[in-house]
């Protein structure tokens, strides 16, 4: 098992990228978080040292009583990459606290939108390292 595996847990992927962020953005959004579509969540995917990359995903969840097919989530990366609520350059920076000494993150970023299923689309991130 890889030593970056055992560090990002469930219970660590959830303090990396808390549930309320979600809120928070589409409270800053349309000035109700009820309004927005979908919760975001942090997966971890993998990582491939000889590649220097470390693979995690964004998981956009559709809300009961939302519609995620209806939003327009492919514009999403976009946005991500600059809005300070979602703060991807925090979330990497604190990765790379959590990675300690083992390696050291140099750059991220953002894939295209991919639709899994009407309740879930994903926003691949792609961390490098040095």
């Amino acid at each position: 098992m890889s030593k970056i595996k055992e560090i990002f847990t469930p219970d660590v992927l959830k303090k990396l990228f808390p549930r309320q962020r979600a809120d928070d953005f589409f409270e800053a959004l349309f000035g109700d978080a009820a309004d927005g579509a979908y919760d975001i969540e942090l997966q971890y995917l993998g990582d491939d040292l000889p590649a220097k990359k470390i693979y995690f995903e964004l998981h956009l969840l559709e809300r009961p009583r939302k519609c995620l097919a209806c939003n327009l989530t492919y514009g999403l990366p976009e946005v991500f990459s600059r809005h300070p609520i979602i703060n991807i350059n925090g979330l990497v920076k604190d990765i790379d606290e959590l990675l300690g000494d083992l390696v050291v993150t140099k750059s991220w970023s953002l894939g295209q939108t991919r639709q899994d299923s009407n309740e879930l689309h994903i926003i691949p991130l792609v961390v490098e390292l040095e």
